[in-house]
Order: C-alpha cells, then structure tokens, then sequence
C-alpha cells in the first residue's frame, strides 16, 4: 500500500508538472496581444494572467471531468499509473518540442492525444463516441468561429468608431484590453488547470482513493496554483509568434481577439464541458480580426506553421507516450 501511494504521488507530481509546463507555454495565449500592443508591461501582465488562471480553474468543473472520465476507460492496477505517467510526459515532451521552436501547439490536445497513444499500446478502451462528440468537433469549430466572430467583432468596432479620433480610440482601447487580457486569461485557467486536475482524477480512481468524477478542492487547488505558477515564468518564445508575427496588432484588434477567444472559452467549458484549445482559438481570433484590414495583413506563411503544429500535436505528443509506455514495461 505504501508502494502504491508513493507511485500516485509520483504520477500526480508528472502531472502537475504538465501543469506548470502547460501554464509557461500558453501564457502568451492570455497576454500577447495586450504586450504587443503595450496595453500592459510584459510583467504586469503575467502577474494578472497568474492570478485569473488561479481563479478561472474553479470553474472548469465539466472539463476536468470530461478529461477524468471520457477520454479512457479507467485502467486498473499498477498499469494504469504507468499509463497515466506516460500519457502526461508524452505531453510534456510535446509541449517543450513545440516551445522551443516558438509553436503555440495546443497542451491540450497534446495531453489528450498522451492519453490516446498511452491507451492504446496498454490495450486499454478509448471512449471514442467522447472524443469525437468533445474534442475532435469543438477543435474543428473553434477556429472557424474565432476566424469568423473576430472578423465580425473587429468589423464592429471600425463600425462603431468610424469617425472617432484614432489617438483616442488607440488610447481607450489600451484600458480596455486590461479586461479583455484577464477575461481571456480567466478562460484559460478554466480550461487548462482543469485538464490537469481530470488527469489526479483519473489516477486517484484508478487506485482507489476517490470514486466517481466529482473534483475535490484540493485537486482543483493544486491544479490552479501550478498553472498559475507556470504562467508567471512566462513564454517568451510564443508571445513573440502570437503578438507580433501573425499580424502587427492596434489595441483595437487585441481586444476584439481578445473578446472573441475568450468568448468561445466559456461557452465550451462552462456549457459544454468540451476542452478546447486556448491555442487555436485565440490564433484564429487574431487572423479573423487582421482579415478585416486585407487578407494579405495576415501572414499566412506563419500561420500555416502554426496549423502543421496544430495537425501535429495529437500524434506526435500519442507516438512520444507510446514509446515511454514501451520503455516503462521494459522495467515491469
């Protein structure tokens, strides 16, 4: 018994070290744009990205249990701890790849398609009536509706503001991207600290300390702080791609990415529980939003690099957990 607990401790401190990894890699997702566009100082609003994933993993409940329940069956034994830590350093491994060649992939996907790979090679059932119905479909739509609602958010505001000053416009929409950065970071804390707080789920029901897929306090707790954590040391090599190389962006265009991404984040976690991408979505909100000055303001030489990370992430990130699963049973 004694063996059993240290081995869970184990695989929930993996986890939590996807966590951290997690909240390093897309805090350019939250705060990019508003750097960018110097509506915030890179620290200050690393801090404010910190504290509203802290916050925003407490309500991203029907995620964490789609992650802790509906992607694999739950394994029994032993084995299933060697699947879980395979799974989740298989998605480590894909997250720092892709970090540092400055992708922003999706932790995401990455994770789900660690557990995929890692359930396949132990034989274990993947659910995949879920992964289709909450993963594979939301990751279709939510790059097309950020494409689409930050093309029409955007062309709102040039509506809206058409004989307005633009120095003062620039000016307000600077303040107002200090909302529009924390709502998204609030987003990504609901979505992303709750996939990892669904993976301790997961491990504790495999091992019998803890039944069904209610998430304890001090899960979502721990969960939150380590993303929070790994978001204040920030990720410089993604910011860059994000906020500067797709397009050159005005205030007014970081905040209505901003607005739009973060839209689609509540609506797929608190309302369908669906674990998305904050990675495609606010990337198709920032090509929706520079489309509405001409299709060629977007670079999209650097976002197609973006979509073959994309299409990447849930192989690559099932074949790494594969191999260390292979490598794990080497020492069974």
């Amino acid at each position: 018994m004694e063996l059993e607990l240290l081995a869970v401790i184990v695989v929930i401190a993996i986890a939590l070290t996807f966590d951290y990894t997690n909240g390093f890699h897309d805090a350019a997702n939250a705060i990019a744009t508003s750097v960018s566009t110097r509506a915030l100082t890179p620290r200050v609003a690393l801090v404010m990205a910190a504290i509203m994933n802290l916050v925003g993993a407490f309500f991203g409940t029907k995620v964490a249990k789609t992650i802790g329940s509906g992607i694999i069956e739950n394994p029994s034994g032993p084995n299933g701890l060697w699947i879980i830590a395979s799974a989740v350093l298989g998605a480590i491994s894909w997250n720092l790849i892709t970090w540092w060649f400055g992708l922003p992939s999706s932790s995401s996907h990455a994770l789900i398609g660690g557990l995929g790979g890692a359930a396949i090679a132990a034989g274990v059932a993947v659910q995949w009536d879920t992964v289709v119905s909450k993963v594979i479909i939301p990751m279709i739509l939510s790059p097309l509706a950020g494409i689409a609602l930050g093309y029409l958010v955007m062309t709102g505001i040039l509506w809206a503001f058409r004989r307005a000053n633009p120095a003062r416009v620039s000016r307000g929409f600077r303040w107002a991207q200090t909302a529009s950065a924390a709502a998204m970071a609030f987003g990504h804390g609901l979505q992303d600290a709750a996939k990892t707080a669904g993976v301790i789920v997961l491990t504790l029901n495999i091992t019998g300390y803890h039944t069904g897929d209610g998430i304890p306090f001090w899960v979502l707790l721990l969960s939150a702080t380590f993303i929070a954590l790994g978001t204040y040391s920030g990720g410089w090599r993604i910011m860059r791609t994000l906020g500067r190389r797709i397009i050159h962006m005005t205030p007014p265009q970081g905040f209505a990415a901003e607005l739009t991404a973060s839209s689609i984040l509540y609506v797929a976690g608190m309302g369908f529980g669906a674990p998305i991408s904050t990675t495609h979505t606010i990337t198709s909100a920032i090509m929706g939003v520079g489309w509405t000055k001409r299709f060629t303001a977007v670079r999209w030489g650097v976002a197609g690099n973006i979509v073959g990370a994309w299409v990447l992430t849930f192989p690559g990130a099932g074949l790494a957990a594969v191999t260390l699963y292979w490598i794990s049973m080497l020492f069974h």
